[in-house]
């Protein structure tokens, strides 16, 4: 908690990075929060790594070592056999009690246009997890209005639209796709103050929420929106409310 108000980053990694080299430990992602006053975080795999059966583990390891503090997330290459795909984020689900299955477009070019995609919206529906997809860089596969379809055709299937288009990259779409769909929720990391308060003109605080993504940005993406000049109640969403019913408060 900082200022009276709880913190929930939707968007931290635990693990190892084959892409860039990077290792996040979980001891050391949990004082960060500390440090900060972060309440919870959804703990994510990277999207490239060598073994993501391993990455889960740890990451299942975490929840139980810092109960109460981390919600889990799948993130695996969509383009391992299907049934194989489906069984990992089952056994994520059954085993370690995570709540969202993580698409990074980026790194995993899936097209979800095509109907050949639709397991990864059902995996999502059928374990009851939220979609978090990453948006802004890797198009065309990471643009918001990629989603549309797929948020109609899944109306049950909250989807959340990291970084909200990516840095103002695709901030339109993402406004229009949330105006437009109940279901779609937007992750705020990336964005400046000003673009926030843009999104707030059209979508309701109910459907944003917080997001650091790496730990060296926590200090400044929660300050810009403890700073922003807008009511408590829609402070208080963006900042835990909404992720809390979206993801539930962690074990």
């Amino acid at each position: 908690m900082r200022n009276g108000f709880r913190l929930f980053d939707t968007h931290i990694h635990i693990g190892t990075a084959r892409h860039s080299g990077r290792r996040h430990h979980a001891a050391d992602m949990v004082a960060a929060m500390d440090r900060f006053g972060v309440d919870y975080s959804v703990a994510i795999p990277f999207p490239v790594v060598d073994d993501y059966r391993g990455q889960h583990d740890e990451i299942g390891a975490a929840m139980r070592r810092y109960p109460g503090r981390l919600v889990g997330a799948a993130c695996l290459n969509p383009y391992v056999p299907e049934a194989e795909f489906r069984a990992e984020v089952r056994r994520c689900r059954e085993q370690h009690g995570f709540r969202a299955l993580k698409f990074q477009p980026q790194y995993q070019a899936l097209n979800p246009l095509l109907e050949s995609s639709a397991f990864l919206f059902e995996t999502a529906l059928e374990n009851g997890m939220a979609l978090i997809v990453h948006t802004g860089s890797g198009i065309p596969f990471s643009m918001p209005s990629m989603y549309l379809l797929a948020a109609r055709q899944y109306p049950e299937l909250k989807f959340i639209l990291a970084h909200c288009g990516g840095g103002g990259i695709f901030l339109g779409e993402a406004i229009v796709a949330a105006s437009l769909f109940p279901n779609i929720y937007l992750e705020l990391s990336s964005l400046m103050p000003h673009q926030v308060l843009e999104v707030l003109q059209r979508v309701p605080s109910d459907r944003l929420m917080a997001g650091s993504d790496l730990p060296e940005n926590l200090a400044i993406e929660f300050t810009k929106l403890l700073d922003l000049e807008i009511g408590e109640d829609a402070k208080r969403n963006i900042l835990a409310g909404t992720a809390c019913k979206v993801f539930g408060e962690p074990d």
